[in-house]
């Protein structure tokens, strides 16, 4: 269960209270008549005050009887009877006061001020907030001055007038402007009559400052560790620094101790989290998590950055997290970094290693670790022409596999021939080399070498523009035609250790670069075009992107040869690359891409997304992921309303390859005016053979307070377009005192 106390709510109870300016003794006052005394001092402000029936007394009193309102800059009092003492500058108001400042509001029976002091009483006030819509009374509030109030057996709820169904009920309340602090005693919240939660005394701050103090505890229950209890202490140690501990009992396992750390200066901020769970009674082990991040300048261009994991066993985020991206984590980063930036040039100098979370039911390959690895680039325009370097040295690591040391050297240099709105073409001509220097676990016998391989491009394309109209409305269509051609000669790299290299995935990113491969130890050999054809719906004032189309394919003039994988066909046509994205309609929008293999006539990969919603609370998301011989996967989420204030909520990605149930979410949620419930509960793979299952009902008090696990995260990532159905509305008509 979560309690989480809106300080704004109190904050707000006393922004009524009269704001006190120096001012003269000026006075005006409208009967048949109007008249006004001359001021003292031009620039200060005057009262005025208007009644139906105006009598001075002695000693400059003035009484004000039937209809009175007194006004100044940004305030009104207005009551059936009013005194004024000019003098002391006193105000007794009695009968229907009514205070309304900032688009506040309080009434009262009696109210007694100094606008000066700013000390006075209000007697049985009920007051209106609206910046919130909130509203509530008090037996008494005290004014101590500008910046001090006191409230007596306060009621407070964002409510509609004529339905409590929460009421937040404070015996006493102290608000203290200048130290921007408030302070309740015996403070309990009532829900449908029922108390569901007391504290004795808290304090809070009245602004966003933070402030020590006890977070809400939150209850809980998952398979793993059994029913739970986390109870966060948060620390602010300096406006800069601060800490939450958050010990979280659970009861299968024991205590699991959560650590975190923040600090922020001028030059260099950083986060670091220590978790220990001493003796897990079900692991029979002590089981512990350290993560630490820290990012400095250093000034004059340099900087670096730390970012350092580590946890005790392979199963730790499996057993011990509660959230997908959390237990999908494999390799986890350790890593040093050293760059420098100035201009046209940079360097950056970099120790990475990783510690490689294995399922047993499908291991993964652990990656090399860089020992380090010293990167340089430059570019400069030199005579209209683009000219680049790329280097790096790499010493590279690994427990079994060769190990070795590379050095890169990447100079080019481009010419834009033509580079007009319309047109342009791009030569581009580069040299890559590459030196391999190998050590331990050289099991292969692979010598040392080198390798030096040109490179040459050519990029050209043209934008054609149309108006065009379609259902009704106006467009921009565009044509784009481009064409890329890639010349690499063939080097025999077989005999090359592969520390960082792999095939990368066929799309439209990739068939317009040199390189069919990812990293510098493969370079694929090229003599190949690629064309494709772009057409666009634009919306002629703003510019926004309505649709696009595109196809795409690569023709070779020979057989490649350089491979990390055997290939699947010897043809020298690609597969033809399709896509379909944009705002269809109002309600619909899509996303689609689909590869389809010409020379066996069957689709190698196909992903769409489809999404439906046509107003706030109701989307529904549709998708298909599709990889010949290895995914196929179904994908569907929905915001939904079913009936007068319940929604459903529900997500079901289900893989058809594995006949499993990949993760599967189902909700409901109540929103009243002023308060919401969701009850949510979502089952999810965390490894190969195991699952876990999660329940959330929370109850949120708008503005007010949230009891129960906060699941709107988890609703936000697995509904993509979920909306939160209790946000706040600032054009709600005022409620119960206008």
């Amino acid at each position: 269960m979560r309690f989480r106390l809106n300080p704004v709510a109190f904050s707000l109870i006393c922004s009524f209270a009269p704001a006190a300016y120096a001012e003269d003794d000026v006075l005006m006052l409208k009967l048949d008549r109007t008249f006004m005394s001359s001021p003292k001092n031009y620039d200060e402000i005057p009262v005025f005050i208007s009644a139906q029936r105006l009598e001075g007394k002695k000693d400059n009193q003035v009484e004000a009887i039937g209809e009175v309102e007194l006004r100044k800059r940004g305030q009104a009092i207005s009551a059936d009877h009013l005194l004024y003492f000019q003098s002391s500058r006193d105000v007794v108001a009695d009968g229907a006061v009514r205070v309304e400042q900032d688009g506040n509001v309080i009434r009262s029976p009696h109210l007694q001020l100094n606008l000066d002091t700013n000390i006075g009483v209000m007697t049985q006030p009920v007051f209106y907030l609206g910046d919130n819509h909130a509203r509530g009374d008090a037996d008494t509030l005290y004014m101590k001055g500008r910046q001090n109030y006191i409230l007596h057996d306060v009621t407070y709820t964002t409510c509609p007038a004529d339905k409590d169904d929460w009421l937040l009920k404070v015996r006493e309340l102290e608000i203290d402007r200048d130290r921007q602090m408030g302070v309740a005693h015996s403070a309990r919240v009532e829900f449908m009559g029922a108390p569901i939660l007391y504290t004795p005394w808290m304090d809070f701050a009245l602004n966003d400052q933070r402030k020590s103090g006890f977070l809400g505890p939150v209850f809980g229950s998952t398979v793993q560790g059994g029913s739970e209890l986390t109870l966060p202490y948060y620390w602010n140690i300096a406006p800069n620094r601060d800490a939450t501990l958050a010990p979280r009992v659970m009861a299968k396992r024991g205590l699991l101790l959560n650590n975190e750390l923040r600090y922020l200066e001028p030059t260099y901020f950083g986060e670091a989290h220590l978790d220990v769970l001493p003796g897990d009674r079900l692991a029979n082990r002590t089981r512990s998590r350290l993560a630490l991040t820290h990012a400095q300048s250093f000034g004059h261009g340099l900087s670096g950055s730390v970012n350092l994991n580590d946890v005790s066993d392979d199963a730790y985020f499996r057993d011990l997290s509660d959230a997908v991206s959390g237990t999908s984590q494999t390799n986890l980063v350790r890593e040093g970094v050293l760059s420098y930036g100035s201009g046209w040039w940079n360097a950056a100098a970099r120790v990475q290693s990783f510690q490689t979370l294995q399922d047993p039911a499908a291991p993964v390959a652990v990656p090399y670790h860089r020992l380090p690895q010293i990167s340089v680039g430059a570019q400069r325009t030199l005579a209209r022409a683009n000219v680049s370097l790329a280097g790096e040295f790499v010493d590279f690591r690994h427990p079994t596999l060769v190990n070795g040391q590379r050095l890169v050297l990447y100079p080019s240099v481009s010419y834009p021939l033509i580079a007009e709105p319309a047109f342009y073409l791009t030569p581009k001509f580069g040299l890559h080399h590459t030196n391999y220097t190998l050590g331990a676990n050289n099991a292969g016998v692979l010598p040392n070498t080198t390798r030096t391989v040109p490179l040459f491009s050519l990029d050209s394309g043209v934008t054609l523009e149309r108006d065009w109209s379609l259902a009704g409305q106006n467009f921009v269509q565009t044509l784009e035609p481009r064409a890329y051609y890639v010349y690499i000669p063939y080097r025999d790299q077989s005999l090359l250790p592969n520390f960082d290299s792999a095939q990368a995935d066929f799309s439209f990113a990739q068939i317009f670069t040199e390189n069919r491969f990812f990293g510098s130890d493969r370079i694929g050999d090229a003599n190949q075009v690629t064309l494709a054809l772009t057409s666009r719906l634009l919306e002629p004032g703003s510019g926004a992107e309505r649709l696009r189309v595109a196809i795409g394919q690569r023709f070779s003039a020979i057989t490649p040869q350089v491979n990390l994988v055997a290939p699947t066909a010897t043809t020298n046509k690609s597969d033809i690359l399709l896509a379909a994205s944009g705002r269809i309609t109002p309600a619909w929008s899509l996303d689609s891409t689909f590869q389809y293999n010409p020379n066996q006539t069957h689709s190698e990969k196909f992903n769409a997304a489809a999404r439906y919603q046509p107003e706030s609370g109701k989307v529904l998301n549709l998708g298909y992921r599709f990889t010949r011989n290895s995914l196929r996967q179904v994908d569907l989420s929905t915001q939904w309303p079913l009936s007068g204030r319940w929604h459903a909520v529900a997500r079901w990605n289900y893989s058809l390859q594995d006949s499993r149930i990949l993760e599967a979410l189902t909700g409901l949620e109540y929103n009243e005016k002023c308060w919401t419930v969701r009850l949510v509960a979502q089952r999810f793979a965390t490894a190969t053979q195991q699952v876990a299952t999660g329940f959330f009902v929370q109850l949120e008090l708008n503005d007010l307070v949230m009891v129960g696990p906060d699941p709107l995260t988890l609703l936000r990532q697995s509904v993509p377009g979920y909306t939160k159905l209790n946000e706040p509305s600032r054009d709600k008509p005022v409620q119960g005192l206008r």
